[in-house]
């Protein structure tokens, strides 16, 4: 049952990041791509119907972890307390942005407002992929599952790591990347004219440096985590997860074309979910890893709720997700075509 809830938990970040990982990337863009206040208004018109609503997986995977894993839950955010209140006001800013955009027409209040979303969404990428770094490295785990890191203490990740390291930061870089990319593609797949145009150009040149975030971050982390490598020289029916983040970063280059903008970003969703999913195979069944000793380390075992919660919760949560998904997908469906027309922030 551990194991089912682990797997519905990954799955729903993995959503979340496909989901609102375009939204993020069509915010770091849109300064790059959109050069008038018409195309600035298209970029958020290819979002603005869906960019909450994206959000909802973040709540849903916030609160399915609250439930299934209170002991990492209640760890991760009292260590992780100062980067947490920094994404929330992140977000804050972001949705704050879209919707004040054009509430009055200036010179100043406009500009102001697109440089927020563009520098909110970068950041809230960075953060995100940082936190992905400090999963995988691991943190100082006291016996009592608590820990304190500080923002930074000497970029080393050792045992006296702090929340930024060289390497935690090489993810964070390679989450920017990704999302870059990602974003530039949903761009490309929603806009037409010298919008897509330069979208794709963003993300065929941005490609490159994602195929190296790739190759680096996966030889990094094999060294910084030993878990990974024993974890798939014990399964290895688990490299098909990797293989699936290869098919979809070989499906982006190919497929980053006019004609084929709706293949590419899906290989641009598929390459993200065999990423995460490869990572939450590798550090399984861990949840949380120790750097200070792995017989500390929070896993799946000693970190769940109690086995008869777990069952009555799978049977309340079954039909929800399946409304939620039910939903989502006549909401994508509805907007399968390209948008008629720009539309402002003041309107989504």
């Amino acid at each position: 049952m551990e194991t089912i809830w682990f797997c519905l938990v990954a799955v729903m970040i993995a959503v979340y990041v496909v989901l609102d990982g375009f939204d993020l990337g069509a915010g770091i863009i849109h300064l790059f791509v959109a050069r008038t206040d018409a195309e600035r208004r298209a970029v958020l018109g290819a979002i603005g119907p869906v960019w909450d609503g994206n959000e909802v997986w973040l709540l849903a995977g916030g609160g399915t972890l609250y439930f299934a894993f209170p002991l990492l839950y209640a760890s991760s955010f009292s260590g992780f307390y100062l980067p947490l209140m920094m994404v929330l006001w992140l977000l804050i800013l972001r949705g704050i942005s879209i919707e004040f955009r054009n509430h009055v027409d200036s010179l100043v209040w406009q500009p102001l407002w697109d440089a927020v979303f563009a520098g909110a969404s970068a950041l809230l990428a960075i953060f995100f992929g940082a936190a992905l770094g400090n999963v995988v490295r691991g943190v100082p785990l006291d016996r009592s599952g608590e820990f304190f890191l500080p923002l930074w203490t000497d970029f080393a990740p050792g045992p006296n790591a702090g929340i930024l390291d060289w390497y935690t930061v090489l993810i964070a870089v390679a989450a920017l990347v990704t999302l870059t990319v990602h974003g530039a593609l949903w761009i490309a797949f929603r806009t037409e004219g010298e919008l897509a145009v330069r979208s794709r150009r963003v993300a065929g040149r941005a490609w490159w440096a994602l195929l190296a975030s790739v190759i680096v971050i996966t030889l990094v982390s094999f060294r910084i985590q030993a878990h990974l490598k024993e974890s798939f020289a014990g399964r290895p029916w688990g490299y098909l997860f990797p293989i699936l983040a290869l098919a979809g970063l070989a499906g982006i280059k190919a497929l980053n074309g006019g004609v084929k903008a709706r293949l590419a970003f899906l290989s641009s969703c598929l390459f993200i979910v065999g990423m995460l999913t490869s990572a939450a195979f590798g550090m399984y069944p861990n949840v949380l890893p120790s750097n200070l000793d792995p017989a500390l380390s929070l896993t799946v075992y000693n970190a769940a709720a109690p086995v008869y919660g777990l069952r009555v919760g799978l049977v309340w949560f079954i039909p929800g997700m399946l409304l939620a998904t039910g939903y989502f997908v006549y909401t994508y469906r509805s907007l399968s075509g390209k948008p008629s027309q720009p539309a402002g922030m003041g309107e989504i």
